[in-house]
């Protein structure tokens, strides 16, 4: 079967597709000998494709690595950076296969991120058709009132599209400091801080905590361990379900 040489690239865990392209552009991509152009396709289980001279590996010759990570705030979620800002490549560097973030954090937010070399998994995982559930502790600096949590709830209006359902949970609540549990569907850019901005909430803090079935944990700043098999047939098999629908609304809030 073949596919674009830029997928396969990128599926093989050597850059993203976008960088692929690039390098195809500037000529450091062969298939068979011969320079590749943008659009092309190729076997990857019998085409020999070179980057920069070297052979990437074909899909039967990969180790997949799935990797749980704690990004620490201060961190892009970025393979490098063009300004000297920290990425989360720097926490992984001691990985021997190139593995890239699936999905994203902003440089503010922390917790539970995934890394992959695995494009056909990292694309199953962020698609946002297949509804992964992702939940965030949130710590903003008021009170929230019943009419704040039912708005974030039921979805608030961002670059003229509704958010989906959330589920809303108040975990703690104190004179100037509540934490919440939301969890989200989707995965907009900054959505969640964006939907607290829009009804008047500031986000102290933001920190993913579970990713489907897989949870965090006990796991510190900057340290990553490996998915166990269990964990990632558990992710592909959420990803794939028909079922997997938005969830829920939101419930009473703790007093």
């Amino acid at each position: 079967m073949e596919i674009r040489v830029q997928k396969i690239i990128s599926d093989a865990g050597v850059c993203s597709r976008r960088k692929a392209e690039e390098l195809i552009a500037e000529g450091k991509v062969k298939v068979n000998g011969h320079p590749a152009v943008i659009g092309q396709k190729a076997d990857p289980y019998r085409d020999l494709i070179t980057v920069g001279g070297e052979k990437i590996p074909t899909p039967h010759e990969q180790r997949s690595v799935y990797l749980m990570l704690y990004k620490p705030r201060g961190y892009l979620t970025a393979m490098s950076d063009d300004r000297g800002r920290k990425c989360v490549a720097e926490l992984v560097e001691d990985v021997p296969e190139r593995v890239y973030p699936v999905g994203r954090l902003d440089l503010n937010s922390e917790g539970l991120l995934l890394m992959t070399n695995n494009g056909e998994f990292a694309n199953l995982i962020t698609h946002p058709s297949h509804e992964i559930p992702k939940c965030y502790r949130v710590t903003v600096h008021s009170t929230v009132t019943d009419e704040q949590q039912i708005a974030l709830a039921t979805g608030i209006e961002l670059d003229g599209r509704k958010t989906a359902p959330a589920e809303v949970k108040v975990v703690t609540e104190e004179e100037g400091r509540t934490v919440m549990l939301i969890t989200i569907v989707e995965g907009r850019n900054r959505e969640i801080r964006r939907m607290c901005e829009a009804v008047g909430l500031e986000v102290a803090r933001l920190k993913r905590i579970s990713i489907g079935s897989l949870r965090l944990g006990m796991l510190q700043p900057g340290k990553y361990r490996e998915l166990t098999d269990e964990e990632v047939g558990q992710l592909i098999s959420a990803a794939r379900s028909t079922t997997n629908k938005a969830v829920g609304r939101p419930r009473s809030r703790r007093k």
